[in-house]
């Protein structure tokens, strides 16, 4: 998929996804601009943080979008495009100082976590793959240069199409004419960075063009009789777990078996063309309702039950100057008026709405928080209307406001927001989470990972 570009991460309790560990999956949004309609970047940050995402991966070191991001909260996977991989290939000296304005400059207020070198490079027809590990290394000694490598780590995307088996999953193998060149040179950086190998996912491609031999449910996470692995015995009951554990399967043929890999990209178009067999807003919403459902439980794939499903939505609009077939222009979450294009539910147990302001899912941090939300106040929103919810919540409300009294358990921090989003939580709890009981005039937002103001606990059901 050289033509897919985006991405973006939602709440996780990692503290740099997907390159730690944690028990939990986490779910991200890819953040593309291929398009001449989108909002400003300072709008897009707005809507993020308005859903609650806080982690966003982009396909270039854009000025306006980094500048946009400053001081926001949400982490940042930038990306070198492929048609820079021959000059960061040749010249450290290039990357020095591709390092130094695109990613120093813009930090620590932009915090930016990882760097995406090229973009699946094996099927770019510019035959850009030779240069691609040595481009990695030299990026890789810059960040060590400037003592970023430490905060960020660096991957490169890579199409399915680098495998020259995928089914089942346990024969799955890289192309042979990669695997020397660059397969195995590349997995040894990444674990010796500890840096995730990043790939591109889509079910869609695979059901569209094995219709007759793929169900639609095993595509969409829905109820199926599933598919046992003929080689290892495995029974999977998602086409992508199977095309996840097809990569985890040639890495291990290669000798790389403890390389972590995160999902970069994976979604569902919302319109097609009329070969575009599944196409359709009705199987976006399921897959991506039913990708985010599978991502909270915080189980693995058949094969490495124990690791964390890392995945980034493609994508977050719908993007009208990418070329190719409708279904290109049709893998958004929004449109470019921030409109819903389907609904999607944000949490285990919630189902899904159909106002725009509701949120996209979010990832529950943990094993023990699965399905569980809390409602925090938006920072960026006026003091005035801050503070005219709090009144409402505490008031009319009826929220238990006990807490942010002085010399109460949670009066401290003493600031207009940590008191909101007691405020709001508590009134977000005693309506039993229902939809629109979060929003107190856009000032709050739904989140799945529990709210940290000094020492207050926030809880999760009220009586």
């Amino acid at each position: 998929m050289a033509l897919f570009l985006l991405s973006l991460l939602i709440l996780s309790s990692f503290s740099a996804i997907p390159y730690t560990h944690g028990e939990a999956g986490m779910i991200g949004v890819n953040y593309g601009r291929i398009a001449n309609n989108l909002p400003a970047p300072e709008k897009v940050v707005e809507l993020l943080k308005a859903q609650g995402i806080n982690r966003v991966k982009l396909y270039d070191t854009e000025k306006s979008v980094l500048a946009a991001l400053a001081n926001s909260g949400i982490k940042v996977v930038v990306s070198l495009p492929n048609e820079n991989l021959a000059s960061a290939a040749a010249d450290q000296s290039y990357t020095d100082n591709w390092v130094q304005e695109n990613i120093k400059k813009y930090m620590p207020a932009t915090d930016i976590e990882a760097i995406a070198v090229g973009n699946e490079v094996f099927v770019d027809p510019r035959n850009t793959t030779t240069y691609l590990v040595p481009a990695m290394k030299n990026v890789q000694s810059s960040l060590v240069k400037f003592n970023l490598d430490k905060s960020i780590k660096i991957s490169s995307p890579i199409a399915l199409s680098a495998l020259a088996s995928s089914y089942p999953p346990s024969a799955g193998a890289f192309k042979p004419d990669l695997i020397e060149p660059v397969i195995k040179p590349m997995l040894d950086l990444l674990r010796k960075t500890s840096s995730h190998l990043m790939i591109n996912a889509y079910p869609f491609f695979a059901y569209a063009a094995n219709a007759d031999k793929i169900s639609l449910e095993y595509a969409l996470f829905k109820e199926n009789a599933g598919n046992v692995d003929s080689g290892n015995g495995l029974k999977y009951s998602n086409l992508l777990d199977a095309q996840i554990d097809a990569v985890f399967a040639a890495m291990t043929a290669v000798g790389f078996n403890d390389v972590k890999l995160v999902v970069t990209e994976t979604g569902w178009p919302s319109a097609g063309d009329e070969n575009e067999i599944g196409a359709g807003s009705a199987n976006a919403a399921a897959y991506n309702g039913g990708l985010v459902k599978r991502v909270l439980t915080g189980n693995g794939t058949p094969l490495k039950p124990k690791e964390p499903l890392n995945v980034y939505l493609f994508a977050l609009f719908n993007e009208n100057q990418k070329t190719g077939p409708t279904s290109e222009r049709n893998y958004g979450l929004f449109y470019p008026s921030e409109a819903k294009v389907y609904d999607v539910p944000f949490s285990v147990s919630s189902t899904p709405v159909s106002d725009s302001k509701e949120k996209v899912p979010v990832k529950s941090p943990s094993q023990s928080h699965v399905g569980q939300t809390w409602c925090v106040a938006n920072g960026k929103t006026t003091k005035e209307k801050l503070q005219e919810g709090l009144d409402y919540a505490c008031g009319e409300g009826g929220a238990d406001c006990g807490p942010i009294q002085p010399g109460a358990t949670c009066y401290d921090p003493e600031s207009l927001e940590a008191h909101a989003s007691y405020a709001f939580n508590s009134y977000y709890q005693k309506k039993a989470r229902g939809v629109g009981t979060c929003d107190f005039d856009g000032s709050a937002y739904v989140v799945s990972q529990p709210p940290k103001y000094g020492k207050c606990e926030f809880p999760t059901t009220e009586h």
